[in-house]
């Protein structure tokens, strides 16, 4: 990975995490992100080393390193790329740090449920993807 500080991994079927990043986009002025839709067809998921219902249980990004992070923690990363350093050292306080932790979690355990995508109570897209994973 070169030029990019970090490369986000996010679900584009999600109008929460599309809407976000689609603000992220805004802020990175300096290109220095590199957003990837894991549920465009293109999108080879053995690229990033982790399964298909890791990246969909919660967000993930990779470092220029190789270095793989996820939930409250890829959020920091780009929001410090886009030159909100002050606001994320807050999020880094104790307590503050537990209750967005706790708060992301729930959200992400959520998501499909709040973001309209469940049919009938259930939520299939796991079995839906991963069914069909070979093809992407």
């Amino acid at each position: 990975m070169t030029d990019v500080d970090i490369e986000v991994f996010y679900d584009g079927d999600c109008p929460l995490c599309v809407r976000e990043m689609r603000l992220l986009r805004r802020l990175d002025k300096r290109e220095h992100i590199r957003f990837v839709d894991i549920a465009a067809g293109s999108f080879d998921r053995s690229s990033v080393g982790v399964t298909w219902e890791a990246l969909m249980d919660r967000i993930h990004a990779r470092l220029p390193d190789g270095t793989l992070v996820e939930g409250v923690e890829v959020f920091r990363r780009l929001y410090a790329t886009v030159g909100f350093k002050s606001l994320v050292a807050l999020t880094r306080l104790p307590g503050v740090a537990q209750l967005l932790d706790l708060g992301y979690r729930w959200f992400a355990k959520n998501r499909m449920r709040l973001t309209g995508r469940c049919t009938d109570g259930a939520c299939e897209l796991h079995a839906r993807r991963t069914s069909t994973s070979t093809t992407l």
